[in-house]
């Protein structure tokens, strides 16, 4: 048994970025309020991470902070910061500043190691054949993950590979979740309340309505989420 009171680990998670392109609080509250309330089993009490390139060290960062709370969401660290008084003002507030990626958001990062591709060594499949009920959330780590049945509203589904539900999908999908960008998502019914690949994500109304209940294929193209239709 060891001694020690504490472990340190190190581990990765996915994490949703807000931009800030409007220092007033009202205007974030209300914009924030709204996106919770659309997706309110995803988004509410969700810890996400703030990107503030858009703002300067004139906003005052208290209020900003506080309203974002108020929608419902919970603040876990800050990005993009260049401004030094914006960035003295959030390290008084307690909060880390974050380094992002060019498309997506990084965690800590891990100490030094030979490289080693996501794509090869998601090698596995993880195969769900009984439906996916509200509530319930399926990971498959390192694996894709294929579900043969339903996945309800207020279901989760991630995995580090692609995704697959062979039928009717209308809870959430996130697929790549340890940053693999070539993740895909196949639906035979798309209704999906959130799809996400790489933590690039769309709610249930960015969902191109065409193809609401359709067959779809969902993948990253120049960093951005697209969708065509899966045959």
């Amino acid at each position: 048994m060891s001694n020690t009171p504490i472990e340190l680990k190190g581990s990765s998670f996915t994490l949703s970025v807000v931009h800030l392109h409007d220092a007033q609080p009202g205007v974030i509250r209300e914009a924030l309020r709204e996106k919770v309330a659309q997706a309110p089993a995803f988004l509410k009490h969700a810890p996400i991470v703030l990107n503030v390139t858009g703002l300067t060290g004139d906003a005052e960062w208290e209020p900003i902070q506080q309203a974002v709370v108020e929608s419902g969401l919970r603040v876990v660290g800050v990005s993009g910061c260049k401004d030094p008084l914006l960035r003295e003002r959030i390290e008084r507030a307690g909060l880390p500043l974050m380094s992002e990626g060019k498309e997506k958001p990084r965690a800590v990062e891990p100490p030094p190691s030979p490289p080693q591709p996501v794509a090869t060594s998601v090698t596995k499949t993880r195969i769900i054949d009984t439906p996916v009920r509200s509530g319930q959330r399926i990971y498959a780590p390192n694996c894709d993950l294929v579900v043969t049945s339903h996945v309800s509203a207020g279901a989760e589904l991630i995995a580090d590979g692609n995704i697959h539900i062979y039928g009717t999908m209308r809870g959430r999908a996130l697929a790549g979740a340890s940053g693999c960008r070539d993740a895909q998502i196949f639906s035979i019914s798309l209704t999906a309340e959130l799809v996400s690949i790489a933590g690039v994500y769309w709610l249930s109304e960015q969902i191109p309505a065409d193809f609401s209940g359709k067959a779809a294929r969902l993948q990253l193209i120049g960093g951005a989420l697209t969708v065509q239709p899966f045959n």
